[in-house]
């Protein structure tokens, strides 16, 4: 029902919103008197942040046209490599120039918590000089039809291993937040099986691998609840037109309130200074905002029983850590894994996945020997920073090229990155 009342809400507010639209282009024309008023633009200004703030926004592009290699600017591609139903694999194929060395593969493996892929933009565009990058594109599941299956978190494991197999031997993956879990767990059966396509390595950034370490808000919410909570509560069925119609799903727009109830006094303050920049045209300033809150905004549909199981695996039960997850009635066993090279990224502000969730990957990994292994915290950054922004960039990125290139399966060996930051090799 609520689903159906948020649908309805939308569409009696289309109108009102092309009206504003309307009402805000005519203001800011510069033929329009008015608009270089005080009254006009404060006007603009009020219909422009009506606008933003009652729109449904879609899925953004990746927009990443060119990068630069070896000093030289090439062109980028989208290219879908890989497909099933919940997934596109997409490769940014690089027109690289005549004789360039053969770079590593990296498979970026993109959250399934809300948010479409394009939210790791900067994470793809700051690795793509130094590697040939693919990115797993999660489908938003009320454009999934029923006919297509269920997808829960079982499924998510066997779309990893698919997509390593896909992409042959010496791929290194990097997981971004929720999905390090399932990768961690996919690496462990396919070492399990001595597979030949196992990763050269993984690195995990900001996931919740032990969530009893260093607690947050989120865990805690998980931790108070059953899962009969979450499921009489949150998961709730698409309603009539959409493609989906009928699949349970938990929808994108409570994922999008709670992480805004989290933060809300800061999106009130941001969305002021956004009214305040209008006004006094200040064009970058708001810009900027825009561009945030283009992507931020944008939220996808999450099928029942990957949310539900998600749940109650890592954030109640903990069974990674535990040594008790099952994968189809398998278990689990990160022992097995002795010949990937694990890297572990944290943030020391991150108030989704604490400080030291992720870094329990390297105590619950005892077999990979300790020239094989990393962590890294960053100083002054929260869970965004951990995968995009300017110290992204500069402290972060570099050191996974360092250790993707120094653990290729025929890489010779090449020093780490130190410079900045905290880094330790071992447990």
């Amino acid at each position: 029902m609520y689903y159906q009342l948020y649908e309805m809400n939308h569409a009696m507010m289309a109108p009102w919103r092309a009206v504003a639209d309307q009402m805000r282009l005519a203001l800011r024309n510069p033929l329009n008197p008015i608009s270089h008023t005080y009254f006009g633009r404060t006007m603009a200004a009020g219909l422009e942040v009506f606008e933003r703030t009652t729109r449904r926004y879609g899925k953004p592009e990746f927009d990443l046209p060119e990068t630069v290699v070896d000093g030289q600017t090439v062109s980028v591609h989208e290219k879908i490599v890989w497909q099933r139903p919940f997934c596109n694999l997409i490769h940014f194929e690089r027109c690289l120039p005549a004789g360039h060395r053969r770079d590593p593969k990296i498979l970026v493996v993109a959250p399934m918590s809300g948010h479409y892929a394009t939210l790791l933009r900067g994470t793809v565009e700051a690795l793509l000089p130094g590697a040939e990058v693919y990115i797993t594109d999660w489908i938003d599941a009320r454009m999934v039809p029923l006919s297509d299956g269920a997808f829960d978190l079982d499924d998510f494991i066997d779309y990893v291993i698919a997509m390593l197999h896909a992409l042959g031997p010496d791929t290194h993956v990097v997981a971004v937040c929720q999905p390090s879990v399932p990768v961690l767990a996919a690496v462990a059966l396919m070492e399990e099986d001595n597979d030949p396509l196992s990763p050269s390595s993984m690195t995990l950034m900001g996931g919740p691998i032990d969530t009893r370490v260093n607690p947050t808000a989120v865990n805690k919410l998980a931790e108070e609840r059953p899962i009969d909570w979450f499921r009489d509560n949150v998961i709730m069925a698409v309603p009539w037109p959409q493609p989906g119609f009928m699949r349970m799903v938990y929808p994108g727009f409570l994922q999008l309130s709670g992480f805004m109830s989290m933060n809300l006094d800061r999106h009130l303050v941001a969305h002021k200074e956004f009214f305040a920049h209008l006004v006094k045209n200040d064009g970058d300033a708001a810009e900027k905002h825009r561009d945030f809150y283009d992507e931020y905004l944008a939220v996808m549909d999450m099928t029942a029983e990957f949310y539900l199981q998600t749940v109650e695996t890592v954030f109640i039960k903990h069974a990674l850590p535990k040594g008790e997850m099952v994968h189809r009635g398998r278990r689990v066993d990160t022992t097995a894994i002795r010949k990937v090279a694990l890297l572990t990224v944290e943030g020391e502000n991150d108030d989704i996945s604490g400080v030291g969730q992720t870094k329990a990957a390297q105590t619950i990994c005892t077999n990979i020997p300790e020239g094989m292994r990393l962590h890294y915290m960053q100083p002054d950054v929260g869970h965004y920073g951990v995968f995009n922004g300017s110290r992204f960039r500069r402290e972060i990125a570099p050191r996974i090229l360092s250790f993707v290139a120094e653990h290729g399966r025929n890489a010779r060996p090449v020093p780490r990155v130190i410079k900045g930051g905290k880094a330790a090799g071992g447990k």
